[in-house]
């Protein structure tokens, strides 16, 4: 079985988390999804709309989806590599460079990002809409 891993927020979910989704599966027959905690996201200075457990309760919903786990730390990579015999780990392609490091434990591939969407986008454009 070839095994897959991404990581993300994933707040706020649209269709470019799905895309990214669909092809990380399609690299493989089992996906895992490392969701940032809260509190990893306030280590990040990334402010999340929905709480962990619902972020979590949202990707495991989805059907490319076979297991989530939590992400904690930046540096708790190569030990879910290792510890979940991943073959693969995919990033977007905005992270292109930042995660060669794992190319010794596993095969590291870069997934183009959809374009137009983006959840920075999406918050940009309600704050927006809100001035009108």
């Amino acid at each position: 079985m070839r095994k897959v891993i991404t990581y993300g927020t994933f707040d706020l979910l649209h269709t470019g988390h799905i895309n990214l989704l669909r092809r990380a599966k399609n690299l493989g027959d089992y996906l895992i999804v490392a969701v940032s905690t809260d509190e990893f996201n306030q280590l990040k200075n990334k402010k999340a709309y929905h709480s962990f457990d619902n972020r979590k309760a949202i990707v495991e919903a989805i059907r490319y989806v076979d297991e989530v786990i939590q992400e904690d730390t930046w540096e708790q990579k190569i030990d879910d590599v290792i510890k979940h015999n991943i073959d693969v780990f995919v990033m977007g392609d905005d992270w292109k460079g930042k995660f060669d490091f794992l190319r010794e434990y596993c095969e590291v591939i870069y997934l183009p990002r959809t374009i137009g969407i983006s959840t920075t986008k999406i918050m940009q454009d309600l704050c927006n809409d809100n001035n009108r």
